[in-house]
């Protein structure tokens, strides 16, 4: 099978940044007032090629699959919590396999979810290619210009962090946490058991080999879900530690990828803060969050809608009528106003 990935052209222009910043500063504020709010409203100003932003159906996409490691004793929850949770997502909804709001893309036949890593590889190079193909197609259908990641995968912080530790080149020590709640002896137990898999796999080096090898099919499938927004130019708004683990691949494959992606929150997963800094990335928020489900998404959205009416709405200082901060000579300070 032979896989086409999407193709990402550099939407990076200094004119239209430089544009885009000179309007922000001359809004009706202290220069940089507003802090990373200001740095947020030019990302989005720059992947939606817009001073005038608007952010249109946003779509929160919840990625669910089975990882066979998680048969090992990965997490604090057994290998079924994730097809329950799913229930969970869909509660309310008529019973049956193709539910509104439920598609089924699944790519190992009759077989639930990717193999034991520490066995075999988790997926076939064909299953892989075909995983992120789903991702690619599934955003086609999607309206909107913002692409909000969640997950859900009794075992994908395993997967994670094995990707974070190969593609990054860190001991799996630093990259693995407690997952759903491990304690200290189980995490050092779960260290044990990655460390394992990432010896059987000595020759899975590339991105594409690592995910095969070693990730889950949501992983994969996220990864073409987060090309194919790029490529769209859509924002995408990624959750945490393992929504990370997407783009880590995906930024592998196509490092463009980044110019398109805000990152809402820092998790309380040990390795996502090693991730953030192997992309040269910084999170919206850092509230100790490792739900995943797309959660961090949603919390930060509000922060991302601010950002565009900041830009859209606010009045300049030429618009107000209101006079901008001059220069004082050096030795003087602005007089005191008492009203």
């Amino acid at each position: 099978m032979r896989m086409l990935l999407p193709t990402l052209s550099d939407i990076s222009s200094p004119a239209f940044t430089q544009a885009l910043q000179h309007k922000i500063d001359n809004k009706t504020k202290p220069l940089g007032s507003l802090g990373r709010l200001e740095s947020l409203a030019l990302k989005i100003g720059e992947i939606l090629g817009s001073d005038a932003p608007v952010l249109q159906d946003p779509q929160l996409v919840v990625f669910a699959g089975d990882h066979g490691l998680a048969r090992r004793g990965v997490s604090a929850f057994p290998q079924d919590v994730s097809w329950q949770m799913v229930e969970n997502f869909l509660a309310g909804l008529p019973a049956g396999t193709q539910r509104p709001g439920l598609q089924v893309c699944k790519v190992a036949g009759g077989e639930h979810g990717t193999a034991d890593a520490s066995e075999q590889p988790a997926m076939t190079a064909a299953q892989c290619q075909q995983a992120i193909q789903n991702g690619i197609n599934l955003v086609k259908t999607l309206p909107g210009n913002a692409l909000l990641l969640g997950e859900m995968g009794i075992g994908n912080t395993s997967a994670a962090s094995l990707l974070l530790a190969r593609l990054a080149g860190l001991d799996i020590e630093v990259c693995t946490g407690a997952g759903t709640g491990l304690d200290a002896p189980a995490v050092q137990r779960k260290t044990a058991i990655l460390r394992e898999v990432l010896m059987r796999h000595p020759d899975a080096k590339t991105a594409l080999e690592a995910l095969a090898a070693m990730g889950g099919f949501e992983i994969a499938t996220m990864v073409g879900a987060v090309m194919q927004a790029a490529a769209e130019r859509r924002v995408v708004v990624v959750d945490g530690f393992i929504a990370t683990s997407a783009v880590l691949v995906a930024h592998a494959m196509q490092p463009l990828v980044l110019q398109r992606c805000v990152f809402a929150h820092r998790s309380g997963e040990r390795g996502h803060e090693f991730m953030l800094q192997h992309l040269g990335v910084q999170a919206l928020l850092d509230l100790g969050l490792r739900l995943g489900e797309g959660s961090g998404g949603a919390l930060a959205w509000p922060l991302l809608q601010a950002a565009c009416a900041m830009l859209r709405e606010m009045a300049s200082f030429e618009s107000a009528g209101v006079s901008e901060q001059e220069a004082l000579p050096i030795g003087e300070t602005c007089p005191t106003v008492v009203i």
